[in-house]
């Protein structure tokens, strides 16, 4: 949520008090350590004495899992809304892959060669670094892992941005045995910000980019649909289904878990799910597990939208869990922060939202490896019913505070 909501937060500021419940929690021992560029292993694998997980040991949410990432794209025609949405999905490979994957590819062959890219390209040329990463930690086309489905988290990306800006997290995910599957929301996507064509920021295309997450959900999880990449189609496990977002991709995400009886829990990244800026989801009607992420500095959406976002955890049914990260901003736990001066803060220096002085971001690296390893022991507990993924959800470290009610 950029500019519109921002604006959006200065007209009703006045009106809507400050004084929403901060919900702080204290702070534990764990230290996320700083971001690596591999987000494989040597693709080795084993059977886990801990449920939902695989390897010989015990899950290390804060590392890469035991599986080499592959990832793919395809493209959904939604017949219903006559939208075409450009499918990614990041998946566990053969051990096979594990070369390739440490290789990576560079970012830009995210997006279909053409004029597009060739701007993405030039952005890049002076994006910040290490705000926005230059090359990925996954092999394309890889060979999927042998073994059972996987179970499936769907992304939603924030406004004017792409269904790749939080890769890191979702190769973070896929190594510890997930598929994450992230469609560009026609219309509303970075090329459109640059055009000065976005969608709008309001209720009515929350709910367009809500059909375009469940139409890119029935595709991936027909296993007879033959628009589904050959690699991955048939592995998608339909009991074990969770929804992420970030910003306006928060959003989307809380209302298809308020409407979408496949989804299971919800992990929602620097934004409300229900706010009075915004009409859409009302936490009421979602009985599932949550777990909220707030960028203490957050000057997209600034103090008036982190005390509705603690006012969500306060009012969201439980289980709930809330993670407050100081010194981020609202890009901070992106891989294209910096690559506009739109996605900037959250990487290098900045002004403090809360008070007004300058200071220095939590590095990016330190941000991403900590969203993923929460996503990753969030969706381990929630999912696959793993212990350690919920003994995980209760410690905080040196950068964040983590709150839960159960």
């Amino acid at each position: 949520m950029t500019r519109a909501f921002v604006r959006l937060s200065a007209l009703l500021g006045l009106t809507l008090t400050l004084a929403l419940p901060g919900c702080k929690g204290d702070a534990g021992s764990t230290t996320i350590p700083l971001e690596t560029d591999s987000a494989t292993t040597d693709g080795t694998d084993a059977t886990d004495t801990d449920a939902g997980t695989t390897g010989a040991e015990l899950p290390d949410y804060e590392q890469p899992g035991p599986h080499p990432v592959g990832n793919v794209r395809f493209t959904v025609e939604d017949s219903a809304s006559s939208r075409s949405l450009l499918v990614e999905v990041w998946y566990p490979a053969d051990a096979s892959a594990a070369e390739a994957a440490a290789a990576g590819h560079p970012i830009e062959e995210f997006v279909p060669a053409g004029a597009d890219r060739d701007r993405f390209v030039d952005l890049l040329a002076t994006a910040d670094d290490p705000g926005t990463r230059r090359q990925t930690s996954s092999a394309f086309a890889a060979t999927a892992a042998a073994g059972e489905s996987w179970p499936t988290i769907a992304f939603s990306h924030c406004h004017g941005c792409t269904r790749f800006s939080k890769f890191s997290v979702a190769e973070r995910l896929a190594s510890h045995g997930f598929a994450v599957i992230a469609p560009d929301h026609e219309g509303n996507t970075i090329f459109n910000a640059l055009d000065g064509d976005n969608a709008p920021l309001n209720g009515e295309f929350l709910a367009t980019r809500a059909a375009d997450v469940r139409a890119v959900l029935d595709a991936a999880l027909d296993p007879a649909n033959m628009v589904v990449d050959a690699a991955v189609r048939g592995r998608f496990d339909a009991t074990r289904v969770g929804v992420m977002g970030h910003s306006y991709g928060a959003t989307t995400a809380g209302l298809v878990a308020e409407t979408d009886d496949r989804v299971r829990a919800g992990f929602i990244i620097a934004a409300p799910i229900e706010n009075p800026l915004l009409p859409g989801p009302k936490l009421a009607n979602i009985q599932k597990p949550l777990f909220f992420v707030l960028a203490v500095e957050d000057n997209s959406i600034q103090e008036i939208g982190n005390n509705i976002l603690r006012n969500n955890f306060t009012i969201a049914n439980p289980p709930a869990w809330l993670l407050e990260v100081s010194d981020a901003g609202h890009w901070g736990f992106s891989d294209i922060c910096g690559i506009t001066p739109d996605y900037a803060p959250g990487c290098g220096a900045g002004t403090r939202q809360t008070d007004g002085t300058p200071f220095t971001y939590l590095d990016v690296g330190v941000g991403r490896s900590m969203v993923g390893a929460y996503a990753a022991a969030f969706f381990d507990a929630e999912l696959n019913g793993a212990e350690a993924g919920a003994e995980f959800l209760t410690q905080g470290n040196a950068y964040a505070t983590i709150e839960a009610k159960q």
